[in-house]
C-alpha cells in the first residue's frame, strides 16, 4: 500500500511536471528552441502574481487571469525583438540569447523583491494542505488534483488548438516547413510570435502553480528548468501528450526513489532523464545507419 501511495503521488506530481514544461516543449515544437529562460519566466510570473495578490487580497486565479496577457505580450515582444532575430544565426545563438535573459530576469527580480522565499499558499487557505482520503494509507491532495486536472486541460486545450483552428494549421505548417508555409501566405513571424506568446502564457500558469504548493525565490527558476527539461525529453521533444508521460515518469521515478533511499529523489529522476536520453541517442544513431 505504501508503494502504492508513492506512485499515486509521482502520478500528480507528474500532472506539475507537465505543467510546468508545456510552453518549453511548445516552442521546442515550433521554433526548435531550447528556452533556457523558462525556468525563470515561470518564476517571473509567480512574483506578479504573488505582488498582486499581496497588495489587493485577490484570489491567486483571479490574479492570474490578470498575469496572463502581460506574460503573452511578454511572449510576443520576446520572439519579435530577440528571438527572431537571434534564430537567422543558428543554433547556439537563440541557447545564449535565452540564457542572458535568464540572467537578466534572475537579477532583476532580486533587485525588485530581494532574496526571501514567498508561497501563495496561504492565499489559497485550505487548498494547500486539505487532501481526500482512500483507505487508511493513501491520499490526494486537493492542490495536487488540481494542478494534474488544470496540466489535463492546458495540454488538452492547447492540442485542440493546433487541430481544430486556422492559428493551429499554420504553427504545424510553419514547424513542419517554414519555406513552404511561407510560399502558401503563412506569415511566418506572426506565427512565431503568436507561438512564443502562448508559450510564455502556460509558462504563467504553471508559475502560478509552483507559488502555491512552495515556496519561489528570484533564484528558483533553474531548478524549474531542469525538471521541464526532463520530462520534455522522456516523454518526447514537441509531443504535447508525450510531456505530460514524461512527467508522471520523473515524478513516479522520483518518488519510489526517495522511498528506497533518503537522497533518491533527485537522483532517481535524473537517472531516468539519462536512460531515456540515451535510448533516444541510440534510437537516432541506428537509424543514420540503416
Amino acid at each position: 500500500m505504501i508503494w502504492l501511495n508513492q506512485v499515486i503521488q509521482g502520478v500528480l506530481l507528474g500532472g506539475y511536471y507537465a505543467l510546468i514544461a508545456c510552453g518549453l516543449s511548445f516552442m521546442f515544437g515550433v521554433m526548435r528552441i531550447i528556452n533556457l529562460a523558462h525556468g525563470d519566466l515561470a518564476v517571473l510570473a509567480a512574483f506578479l502574481v504573488w505582488a498582486i495578490v499581496d497588495r489587493s487580497g485577490m484570489s491567486p486565479f483571479v490574479a492570474l487571469a490578470l498575469v496572463l496577457p502581460l506574460m503573452g505580450a511578454l511572449g510576443w515582444l520576446m520572439q519579435r525583438v530577440m528571438l527572431e532575430r537571434s534564430l537567422r544565426s543558428g543554433v547556439l545563438v537563440p541557447l545564449l540569447t535565452t540564457f542572458g535573459l535568464a540572467i537578466v530576469i534572475q537579477n532583476l527580480l532580486f533587485l525588485e523583491f530581494g532574496a526571501d522565499t514567498r508561497s501563495l499558499a496561504p492565499a489559497i487557505g485550505d487548498l494547500a494542505f486539505d487532501s481526500w482520503s482512500i483507505g487508511s494509507r493513501i491520499y490526494i491532495g486537493h492542490l495536487a488534483g488540481l494542478t494534474f486536472v488544470v496540466a489535463l486541460a492546458m495540454l488538452g486545450a492547447l492540442q485542440l488548438m493546433l487541430a481544430r483552428t486556422a492559428l493551429g494549421r499554420a504553427i504545424r505548417a510553419i514547424a513542419e516547413d517554414p519555406d513552404t508555409a511561407e510560399l502558401v501566405g503563412i506569415d511566418s513571424r506572426r506565427v512565431y510570435a503568436a507561438a512564443a506568446a502562448i508559450a510564455v502564457m502556460t509558462v504563467a500558469v504553471g508559475g502560478t502553480f509552483l507559488a502555491m504548493r512552495a515556496t519561489f525565490s528570484p533564484y528558483a527558476g533553474p531548478a524549474q528548468l531542469i525538471f521541464a527539461f526532463e520530462a520534455v525529453v522522456i516523454g518526447g521533444l514537441g509531443s504535447m501528450w508525450g510531456t505530460l508521460a514524461g512527467g508522471i515518469v520523473l515524478g513516479v521515478a522520483q518518488n519510489v526513489g526517495a522511498q528506497i533511499a533518503p537522497n533518491g529523489f533527485l537522483s532517481a529522476g535524473h537517472a531516468v532523464f539519462l536512460l531515456a536520453l540515451g535510448a533516444r541517442l541510440v534510437r537516432q544513431r541506428m537509424k543514420g545507419s540503416s
